[in-house]
């Protein structure tokens, strides 16, 4: 009978052996097998975001230059795009039958002076009554208030840029009949030195812009917005940053907007008057974990990465994501700074894979990525 157990209890061992031995080398072989991957640990870091806004440019003074009398157009002075200063020429208009007519009223002028001159020593001699001389005088201002009024309009026919700027496009040329009615204006002159950036904000981003910007009132909250940056319509970001300087604090009941006014220094003119582009508003993110997106996947809307474990096996992840900032992703929930990631590669992972992980500095995959042109 203990031969029996004893050789029941060699054979039991032998199988637990055998198992123990079986099962080592199968992981020995999947680890062989596993496929190198590059991994890294996750970090808090600090970075800065932007909330963009489509936003049109005007010059900070853009005025429309109007005949002030009817005329036909005989030169133009000035071409598109011409720096001008206050008061130059810009279009004169035909003056002729205004000269003749003016000709003639100077002519009346000094008739009506002539009879005046004469019917004054006739009063004073009591030859004619008073009576006559007052209505000669009350003819002579008659002539030369005709005659100022003339003169006025032949300077009116010299159309004068009203400020300091640049001409804009120019609607009507040489022969064209224009008066003080037209609805277009002759030429709009702008001054682009310093220009307006319109921009609007819905209404939930107008409480959260506040509720997130010091002060105790509106204009103390103005001061403190941050300066803004404008990235032009050919994607580049402006040299000048500008600074918010109005806001409209009421919501349009149409639109559901607020109104804000940027103001940029222009030295160079490179934006003209009607450029349009982006106004974007910084936000920093501080102390956030951060994962660049080729270190994700997405499956029916939700976002997941690759965590590694003790193990070495790549388990799919779910985060939430609170800001994308150039190829990163700024993390909400679902990673915390200390576990590590799959950095690149992860389309050939499948969830629960062994892998060989190949560790890589951290800050060489967080760096944003250089748009070339």
């Amino acid at each position: 009978m203990k031969k029996i157990i004893k050789s029941v209890f060699i054979l039991s061992l032998s199988f637990v052996l055998y198992s123990c031995n079986n099962n080592e080398n199968k992981q020995v072989q999947n680890q062989q097998r596993a496929m190198p991957f590059p991994v890294s640990i996750i970090e808090n870091k600090t970075v800065i975001g932007y909330d963009t806004y489509p936003t049109s440019i005007e010059g900070i003074i853009n005025s429309e230059v109007r005949a002030k009398t009817t005329g036909y157009i005989s030169k133009v002075l000035v071409d598109e795009g011409q720096k001008v200063k206050k008061g130059q020429v810009l279009f004169q208009l035909e003056t002729e039958s205004l000269t003749q007519d003016a000709k003639a009223a100077a002519a009346n002028v000094n008739a009506a002076q002539v009879e005046v001159n004469k019917l004054k020593p006739l009063v004073e001699k009591n030859i004619i009554s008073e009576v006559q001389l007052e209505t000669a005088k009350a003819k002579l201002l008659q002539a030369k208030s005709s005659y100022n009024s003339l003169l006025a309009t032949i300077g009116y026919a010299q159309v004068k840029s009203p400020i300091d700027g640049w001409v804009g496009s120019i609607n009507y040329r040489e022969g064209s009949l224009i008066s003080p009615s037209n609805s277009t204006p002759l030429t709009v002159v702008v001054d682009t030195k310093k220009v307006y950036a319109y921009f609007s904000m819905n209404e939930n981003e107008y409480l959260n812009f506040l509720q997130k910007t010091k002060g105790n009132n509106l204009q103390e909250k103005i001061k403190n917005f941050p300066k803004v940056e404008l990235k032009l319509a050919n994607g580049t970001i402006f040299s000048e940053k500008g600074k918010i300087q109005t806001v409209n604090g009421q919501v349009n009941k149409v639109t559901g907007t607020v109104n804000f006014r940027a103001l940029f220094n222009n030295p160079n003119l490179l934006i003209s008057n009607g450029n349009s582009g982006q106004i974007r508003i910084p936000i920093e993110y501080k102390n956030k974990p951060v994962l660049p997106k080729s270190a994700t996947f997405e499956q029916q809307g939700q976002v997941f990465t690759y965590k590694v474990d003790n193990n070495n096996t790549a388990k799919a992840k779910l985060i939430n994501i609170k800001a994308s900032v150039d190829n990163l992703y700024v993390i909400e929930s679902g990673l915390t700074a200390g576990e590590t990631i799959v950095t690149s590669g992860i389309n050939k992972l499948r969830n629960n894979t062994v892998i060989s992980p190949q560790e890589v500095a951290y800050d060489s995959i967080v760096k944003p990525i250089k748009v070339l042109f």
